[in-house]
């Protein structure tokens, strides 16, 4: 689907250059002289490079539509990952690059979201959060109730987060699986 060139927002997929591009931050400049364009900053799907591009509104760009669909994490073989359709139970494995970062808090039996283009996995997104047990807190230091203080904890995947004073070993946490920062205290 063609869009003009100042359309282009974060998290859009686009054609440019023959490769699929997801945009990741975008400006708009209005030079003194010389017409308004868009600075956009594009991350490579495949492999991750980066590219800076400019495109003004009479410029139009080929958006792409990634198809989205929910899979269940089976298990790990290496670098390999396997994810099974629970409408089909057709099975799916792709490379752990693709999960990224977030794969530290990969769980059995977990249901993640499979981007892919033309039938070719693109990403793999986990859930926003995880409940993960604390297997390791450190003791709270007396004195210490400073509302911003925290302490090292360390989940059951071994990360090691930032965890309020009240956490002990044990305790269950919501933690974000963007950047493994603490949430809140698991319910129940």
């Amino acid at each position: 689907m063609k869009i003009n060139g100042n359309a282009v927002r974060p998290g859009n997929v686009i054609e440019h250059n023959g490769r699929l591009w997801r945009a990741m931050k975008i400006q708009h400049t209005q030079p003194g002289k010389g017409g308004a364009y868009l600075q956009v900053e594009l991350k490579d799907i495949r492999d991750g490079t980066k590219l800076n591009e400019r495109f003004r509104a009479s410029e139009s760009v080929e958006r792409v539509r990634l198809d989205q669909k929910e899979y269940q994490y089976l298990y790990a073989d290496g670098d390999m990952l396997t994810f099974m359709d629970n409408n089909t139970y057709e099975q799916v494995t792709v490379h752990s690059d693709l999960v990224g970062d977030p794969k530290v808090f990969l769980q059995d039996g977990m249901t993640v979201t499979i981007e892919s283009f033309e039938d070719d996995p693109i990403s793999v997104m986990l859930p926003d959060t995880v409940v993960m047990e604390v297997v390791e807190a450190d003791p709270v230091v007396k004195g210490q109730t400073a509302s911003s203080s925290y302490k090292p904890g360390k989940l059951e995947n071994g990360e090691r987060i930032m965890v309020p004073p009240h956490i002990e070993s044990g305790t269950r946490v919501v933690v974000f699986t963007a950047d493994g920062s603490y949430s809140e205290r698991a319910k129940s």
